[in-house]
C-alpha cells in the first residue's frame, strides 16, 4: 500500500473551482450593509468549506483552502468585501480563514472513514462538525484578537462574541446539511470516490 501524492489534471481543476467558489461566497451578500454583524460579514464560505472537504477529500478540500487563504494573502480581492493583502492577518476574522482549511480537512477525514461508499448521514454529519470547527476556531480567534491588540467593542465579552455568531448559525446549519446532502450525488457526477484521499494499492 503507498500514498498516492501526485495530483491528477481534474483534482488541480475540482480545487481551483472551489477556490473561486470561496471567493464568490466570501462576497456575494457583502453590498448589503445589515449583513454585517460584529464585524463579521455574513457569507457561504462555510457551506463551500465543507462542500470542498466532502466532494474533494481531506487532503485536497484543505490543500483547495490553503491556496484560497494565501491567493488572499498575496493581495488577490477574494477576501469579504474583495479585501486582500497581508494586513488581514491582523483582523479579528483571520481566524475564520484559517478555520477553513481545518473544517474542510476534518469533513474530509470522517466521511473517508469505515465503509465506503460512505451513507449520506455520514456526509451530512462530517459537514456540520466541519461548521462546528469553522465556528469554534472563528470565534475564538476573534475575541483574542479583540482582547490582544483590535480595538474592541465597548462592553466586549466572550459571551458577546459568541452572540453575534448566532444571526449566522441557522444559515450555516441549514446550508451545511444542504452541503452533505448534494455532495454525494457531486462525487457521482463528477466520478470521484468518498474514499479519494486514501491509501492506494
Amino acid at each position: 500500500m503507498k500514498q498516492r501524492t501526485s495530483l491528477r489534471p481534474l483534482d488541480m481543476t475540482l480545487a481551483a473551482m472551489f477556490v473561486a467558489l470561496m471567493a464568490i461566497g466570501a462576497n456575494i451578500t457583502s453590498w448589503v450593509p445589515f449583513l454585517v454583524v460584529g464585524g463579521v460579514p455574513i457569507t457561504l464560505q462555510t457551506f463551500f468549506c465543507v462542500l470542498a472537504g466532502a466532494v474533494l477529500g481531506r487532503r485536497l478540500g484543505a490543500v483547495a483552502m490553503t491556496v484560497y487563504m494565501f491567493v488572499g494573502l498575496a493581495g488577490a480581492p477574494v477576501f469579504s468585501k474583495l479585501s486582500g493583502g497581508l494586513s488581514i492577518i491582523f483582523q479579528p476574522t483571520f481566524g475564520f480563514i484559517l478555520s477553513f482549511i481545518a473544517a474542510a480537512y476534518v469533513t474530509g477525514w470522517i466521511i473517508e472513514r469505515g465503509p465506503q461508499p460512505a451513507p449520506t448521514v455520514r456526509f451530512v454529519t462530517a459537514a456540520l462538525v466541519g461548521m462546528v470547527i469553522n465556528y469554534v476556531i472563528g470565534t475564538n480567534w476573534m475575541y483574542m484578537a479583540y482582547k490582544l491588540w483590535a480595538e474592541a467593542p465597548k462592553g466586549l465579552s466572550y459571551e458577546m462574541v459568541w452572540g453575534w455568531m448566532l444571526v449566522p448559525l441557522p444559515k450555516d446549519i441549514l446550508l451545511s446539511i444542504v452541503a452533505g446532502l448534494i455532495a454525494p450525488k457531486l462525487c457521482r457526477a463528477i466520478g470521484r470516490s468518498s474514499s479519494a484521499s486514501r491509501p492506494a494499492a
